[in-house]
């Protein structure tokens, strides 16, 4: 199997081994005052209400035959959390993705 060089690249970061930083980036990030951060890269989350836990009720009103069948590549991490919440999990994963479409929907509607 050959793989394509897409241009991405993985990070991993391990919180038992974090990266070193020289004495003068600590310095210069201790003495960096909360109103010197540049925030202008974050979308505007005013009014939205975050994530919340998938309730039964909430799955219950997506009709079946609105579902179609697909084949998904999910980090092996995730389906194993979702796994691990018990039955219905792939209603779970639906959930999930529709408060992401939803929560993200009036962003994608303003470019």
């Amino acid at each position: 199997m050959s793989t394509t060089n897409i241009g991405m690249t993985k990070f991993r970061l391990d919180p038992e081994n974090p990266p070193t930083m020289a004495e003068e980036q600590l310095q210069a990030l201790r003495d960096l005052r909360d109103e010197d951060i540049d925030l202008s890269d974050i979308p505007d989350q005013s009014g939205k209400t975050g994530w919340r836990r998938a309730s039964q009720p909430v799955m219950a009103l997506i009709p079946e035959e609105n579902k179609q069948q697909i084949t998904l590549r999910l980090d092996a991490e995730v389906l194993a959390f979702f796994k691990s919440t018990g039955k219905r999990y792939q209603s779970r994963i639906n959930a999930a993705l529709r408060e992401y479409m939803n929560s993200h929907s009036t962003e994608i509607k303003s470019r």
